[in-house]
């Protein structure tokens, strides 16, 4: 692809965007460079006029450098990549603080796959663009390709947080990778939400509808790994296929989908979990817990199948039928915040207050920012009688929830599990 379209907005290999307008991309290196430009016309402005320099006169540093950058320039419009990067580098040697440099110099190696190359550039342009979020976007992207995972999560955030205006391909593009690192890291829920809400804005490139697979699966991997010859393509796309009609609102597509997986696929790992939690969505309780139940037929030692049934008895208002399956899933998965969280509902409302309490902090201490567990442990203090307790869990609730509404609205996800049982919690 040409350089001159910001490679970042169509990813190698995984995914593709409509290519985003040239103005777009000049328009951001302006904005990168505005205020540096500025100060320059003033003090320019301050200083007396002088005549231009003989024929025989040596061009001074101001010359050399503006010489140098309007060469550099027409290289990278002329598409001469290689003699474009090393004007730019000629003329970064004259004014290292020059910010619109190093961010053309970073894309133009990151339209060559020179990630190595790219990732100086682009950590000296958020370096003096401190405000400006798309530098450390485009430093995480080559992270990424590097293997760098966590650098690349940590920019790629810090970047959504500094914001990248109204970029749109750059936004979705931001968003995929995200859903891929959290596929790498694990967290299949927070992966499975991110992608979908492209899905739901109407992307549906073969390599999204493949992650989404992995995420509903609950398989670490990458969409590049599930090529057409790898062994499991066909239930990790169809299982992607499903999720993505799920994402688009298109129900009735999702659960033929879904159906038809379950049936062909039915001992395959997760793919009855997957269509647990679909049906879950949907209300099909019944429906759902049949198969959570199939799922422990296939793996009776999965934790999760476990919680979701002890969740579904929570809801179905059965708790002494649902707390074997929840003491159950924390034996097997200590470490899994909402099935302390399911079991300390369920002991609340078999009247096991005391034990409770132990398990909701435990959940707290796991998940320290899920508004859900607060809410539930404001109501076990208060039936315990500890007041004061209660009123700052509740607080920390009204906290967390307002923080949480607020990440949604940045376009961050929530990393649960279960539904929201609790939208419009009453006061305890």
């Amino acid at each position: 692809m040409s350089h001159k379209y910001l490679s970042a907005l169509r990813p190698k290999r995984y995914f593709s965007v409509v290519r985003v307008n040239w103005s777009l991309l000049v328009l951001l290196a302006c904005l990168l460079g505005c205020a540096m430009s500025a100060e320059a016309q003033r003090t320019r402005a301050r200083q007396p006029a002088t005549t231009q320099p003989a024929a025989n006169q040596t061009p001074g540093p101001q010359e050399d450098f503006d010489s140098l950058a309007a060469q550099a320039s027409a290289a990278r419009e002329a598409d001469q990549v290689e003699n474009s990067i090393a004007l730019y580098r000629k003329a970064l040697t004259l004014r290292p603080g020059w910010a619109e440099g190093w961010w053309f110099l970073g894309t133009l190696y990151y339209d060559l796959n020179k990630y190595v190359e790219a990732v100086p550039a682009f950590k000296q342009t958020a370096q003096i663009q401190v405000k400006a979020g798309a530098p450390w976007v485009m430093l995480g992207l080559c992270e990424f390709q590097l293997l760098q995972y966590d650098d690349a999560y940590t920019h790629i955030r810090k970047g959504r947080d500094l914001g990248i205006g109204d970029n749109a391909e750059l936004e979705r593009v931001m968003r995929y990778h995200e859903g891929l690192l959290y596929l790498v890291k694990g967290d299949f829920e927070r992966a499975q939400q991110k992608l979908a809400t492209l899905s739901y804005q109407g992307v549906g490139s073969e390599e999204l509808i493949v992650a989404l697979g992995l995420s509903v699966l609950r398989m670490g991997m990458l969409p590049k790994q599930v090529t057409i010859n790898y062994r499991d393509h066909d239930v990790v796309r169809r299982a992607g296929l499903a999720e993505h009609f799920n994402a688009q609102k298109n129900i009735s597509d999702a659960s033929r989908e879904y159906e038809l997986l379950a049936k062909d696929y039915p001992k395959f790992p997760n793919v009855q979990y997957a269509y647990g939690r679909f049906l879950l969505s949907t209300r099909d309780n019944d429906g759902a817990l049949a198969a959570f139940q199939r799922e422990l037929q296939s793996s009776p030692k999965h934790a999760l199948a476990r919680m979701q049934i002890g969740y579904i008895k929570l809801l179905d208002k059965q708790p002494a039928e649902g707390l074997p399956f929840a003491e159950e899933a924390v034996k097997l998965h200590p470490r899994l915040p909402l099935s302390h969280y399911v079991l300390g509902r369920l002991l609340f409302d078999a009247g096991q207050n005391a034990r409770a309490i132990q398990e909701l902090e435990m959940a707290g201490d796991l998940r320290p920012d899920e508004p859900k567990v607060y809410f539930a442990l404001s109501r076990a203090y208060a039936k315990a009688n500890r007041r004061e307790d209660a009123a700052r869990a509740r607080e920390m609730f009204t906290k967390l929830n307002q923080q949480a509404d607020q990440a949604e609205g940045r376009g961050e996800v929530r990393g649960d599990a279960l539904p929201n049982d609790n939208p419009v919690p009453d006061k305890p």
